[in-house]
């Protein structure tokens, strides 16, 4: 017992010290940075065709002999060099990421890779968007779907790519596209509106506890956690619900007028093979065969924003992420559930 009494203070310790310097560095970086202006975000810009070309030639270099190598590159020599003497002007293809959360947060970036692009891209190029998400928050992916409605209003094409699941406010995203591709066993579809809370409002008059609710406005507060929920009130907040279903579903219609909308806006998903025959999706492919094909014959240019970080927001980001890397593991552990 007394070991570990000694090895728990010692834990205390070490644990208290780790703390103060991370306290010391946050509070070192704040004092730096105080009075200097907010560092702006960098638009980070990457040809794909490199990264592609990359791929080929290590390849190269481990099945061919010396002999075939030699002779591979002298070929591409030539043609290269035939290549700058005429250089043939190929469309552009500017690719996105999109990886959603329940805030769409995603958004902050998608906004700024937006805005550089159509500064220079015309109808003769393309936009691909590599999308993933399960949905969230109504005027959250609202606006990322209106930030996707200037590439269309500004009549550059624009194609979504989605490898493993575009649902809800996913596939809001997705019905801008002029060609939406999806990989096989992509899920797709969730047009509809869900909203839950709890009540407690009986276990807290069990405790003769009172809350008040009072309200200026005679539907401020239709469903509450605390208070005590009225029919009334269940009957507006429903209302509410319907009237946000049926903008979604007016949404998906204006853009995929294709679609059969009330067969397919029944709130259920889709895998890949299904939603294509439910005109959901145009096309089986993975984003990795598709880009590999416009690789051939454009100029593939992926854009990533990237905001600056400081010193005190890097420490907590890394801080959060530990949490709940540990956290995510005990539930796993406690739970043993598994997701399909």
């Amino acid at each position: 017992m007394e070991f570990f009494s000694e090895y728990a203070i010692f834990l205390a310790k070490t644990v208290t010290l780790v703390i103060a310097i991370l306290v010391v560095l946050a509070s070192f970086a704040a004092l730096r940075s105080k009075g200097r202006r907010k560092s702006a975000g960098q638009l980070q810009v990457s040809k794909l065709n490199d990264f592609y070309k990359g791929l080929r030639e290590r390849l190269e270099q481990t099945l061919l002999d010396k002999d075939q190598l030699k002779a591979l590159r002298k070929t591409q020599a030539k043609t290269d060099k035939k290549q700058k003497k005429k250089p043939e002007a190929k469309p552009r293809v500017f690719v996105l990421d999109f990886n959603g959360d329940i805030k769409a947060s995603a958004t902050e970036s998608l906004r700024h890779e937006i805005t550089a692009l159509l500064s220079l891209a015309t109808p003769k190029d393309e936009v691909v968007l590599r999308l993933e998400s399960g949905g969230g928050m109504v005027h959250s992916y609202g606006l990322a779907s209106s930030q996707l409605a200037r590439i269309r209003e500004a009549g550059v094409p624009l194609t979504v790519c989605i490898d493993k699941v575009a649902a809800s406010g996913g596939y809001m995203m997705a019905c801008i596209g002029q060609k939406i591709i999806s990989a096989p066993f992509a899920i797709l579809g969730s047009i509809g509106v869900v909203a839950q809370l709890p009540n407690v409002n009986r276990l807290l008059k069990k405790h003769d506890i009172d809350f008040e609710v009072l309200t200026a406005g005679e539907y401020k507060r239709t469903l509450t956690v605390f208070g005590e929920n009225t029919e009334k009130g269940r009957e507006k907040f429903q209302q509410d619900l319907d009237i946000t279903h049926q903008l979604f579903k007016n949404f998906v219609s204006r853009y995929r007028p294709q679609l059969a909308i009330d067969e397919v806006a029944t709130g259920e998903i889709w895998l890949g093979v299904a939603a294509l025959d439910k005109r959901l999706v145009d096309e089986l492919k993975t984003s990795d065969e598709y880009l590999a094909e416009r690789a051939r014959q454009s100029d593939l240019y992926h854009l990533h924003y990237s905001e600056r970080k400081s010193l005190p927001e890097r420490i907590g980001m890394a801080a959060s992420g530990s949490v709940d890397r540990v956290l995510l593991s005990w539930w796993s552990r406690l739970t043993q559930q598994r997701f399909w």
